[in-house]
């Protein structure tokens, strides 16, 4: 069965990092576009970050915008999500989600696949 899982979330102090990751089994990740978002307690899922299987290009929310790398590494078919200088608000749970062949461009329902979420909390 495809399956994506997240991992790397935990707590960390404002302005330390953290790395997530998201690994496939069952599929090829580098044929997805892959997408992180995140959703804070009372509030909606977001975007954060998209990579895309089309062009390869890669999208930020500007919240995060100059704090986050997305990127690939193809031999492990995962997706990263490097977190620099994280702030309180960025506390969430963090999903990773695939979806064939696209842009990034879709909401999160046009997504294909997802794994768990991974709690990620920045606090003193």
């Amino acid at each position: 069965q495809p399956q994506l899982v997240e991992s790397g979330g935990g707590l960390v102090q404002p302005g330390g990092s953290l790395r997530l990751s998201c690994t496939a089994s069952g599929f090829t990740l580098t044929t997805y576009t892959v997408g992180w978002f995140r959703q804070a307690p009372g509030k909606e899922r977001e975007p954060v970050s998209c990579v895309s299987s089309r062009d390869s290009s890669t999208t930020y929310a500007d919240s995060v915008k100059g704090r986050f790398a997305i990127s690939r590494d193809n031999a492990k078919n995962t997706v990263y999500l490097q977190m620099n200088s994280l702030k309180p608000e960025d506390t969430a749970v963090y999903y990773c989600a695939a979806e064939y062949l696209t842009y990034c461009s879709g909401p999160w329902y046009d997504y294909d696949f997802w794994g768990q979420g991974t709690q990620v909390t920045v606090s003193s």
